[in-house]
C-alpha cells in the first residue's frame, strides 16, 4: 500500500488494486457464494455477488486477492459465513485471505494511528473507524481488537449462541467466553427480547461471560450492537488488566 502512495483511507480503491495485481473484477449475482476468484498465469477475475453491501463487497475483492497472492492455481468459493468470520472452523486458507484483506483495507500504518486519535476502543470508536475506511463494522471491530494492546474480546451471538469471538494479543487464552449468553447481558435482551440496534456500555463482574471459578473477581463493561436480524456484536473491555493478560 505504501509503494502505491497510499496515504488516506479514501484512497484505498480495491478495483485499482485488484487490476495492480492482474485480477479484473466483475459483478454478477452470486447464489450461497459471496465471491470467487479464477485465474491462470498473472491474469485473474475475481466475481463478487452484487446483491451484498459496498462494504462487503470491498471486504470480499480483498479476501480474493489474498487468495490470488497466497493460493493461485485453485478455484475457491467462500461463503458468506467464512468472509469476516474469525471462526475457528474455517480453514486456514480463509483466515489467510481475511488477514489479508484486513490488512488491506485498514493498513496498520493508518488504521493504527487513526483508532488512538479517536481515544479508548469502544464500538462508538468502530462506528466512526468503519465510516473512515469504509468497512463493515464487524470486519473493523476485529482489526480493532485484533491490534490492540488494551485487553479486549470481541464476541458474535446468534439464537443458537456464540458463532465466533476473538482476542486482543495481551488476553490469556484462560479466558473464553461462554457458548451460551446469560440472560443479564445486554446481547441476550437483543436476540431474544425487545432491545434495539445498541446498547449503551454495562458494567458488570465478569462471571456474566465467563465460566471460571475467578470470574466474580473481575469487573468489564459490555457494549453490544446489532450487525444483522439474529447476530449481535459484543465489545467485552475489561476495567483491570490485571488476570487477564497473557503474560501476567
Amino acid at each position: 500500500m505504501q509503494s502505491l502512495g497510499v496515504t488516506e483511507p479514501q484512497e484505498i480503491d480495491v478495483e485499482a488494486i485488484a487490476w495492480h495485481l492482474g485480477a479484473k473484477v466483475k459483478y454478477e449475482r452470486l447464489e450461497h457464494c459471496e465471491a470467487r476468484i479464477v485465474g491462470a498465469d498473472d491474469a485473474a477475475i475475481i466475481t463478487v455477488n452484487k446483491k451484498a453491501s459496498h462494504q462487503r463487497q470491498r471486504f470480499s475483492i480483498c479476501h480474493e486477492l489474498g487468495h490470488w497472492i497466497y493460493h493461485r492455481r485453485r478455484m475457491l468459493l467462500c461463503q458468506a459465513d467464512e468472509i469476516e468470520r474469525p471462526s475457528m472452523e474455517s480453514s486456514n486458507m480463509e483466515r489467510a485471505a481475511d488477514r489479508f484483506a484486513s490488512e488491506l483495507l485498514m493498513p496498520s500504518y493508518l488504521f493504527a494511528p487513526i483508532a488512538q486519535s479517536f481515544g479508548r476502543p469502544s464500538m462508538h470508536v468502530v462506528r466512526k473507524l468503519s465510516e473512515v475506511f469504509n468497512t463493515s463494522q464487524t470486519a473493523t471491530a476485529i482489526r480493532l481488537v485484533e491490534t490492540n494492546q488494551q485487553p479486549l474480546i470481541l464476541v458474535s451471538y446468534g439464537r443458537g449462541g456464540r458463532r465466533w469471538f476473538t482476542r486482543s494479543q495481551t488476553v490469556s487464552r484462560d479466558w473464553m467466553p461462554n457458548s451460551e449468553l446469560r440472560s443479564t447481558s445486554s446481547a441476550f435482551n437483543m436476540i431474544f427480547g425487545k432491545g434495539s440496534q445498541a446498547m449503551p456500555p454495562r458494567s458488570m463482574d465478569a462471571s456474566a461471560w465467563f465460566n471460571r471459578w475467578d470470574a466474580s473477581r473481575f469487573e468489564l463493561v459490555e457494549e453490544s450492537v446489532r450487525v444483522a436480524a439474529a447476530e449481535v456484536l459484543t465489545l467485552l473491555s475489561f476495567k483491570d488488566a490485571r488476570g487477564f493478560l497473557r503474560y501476567s
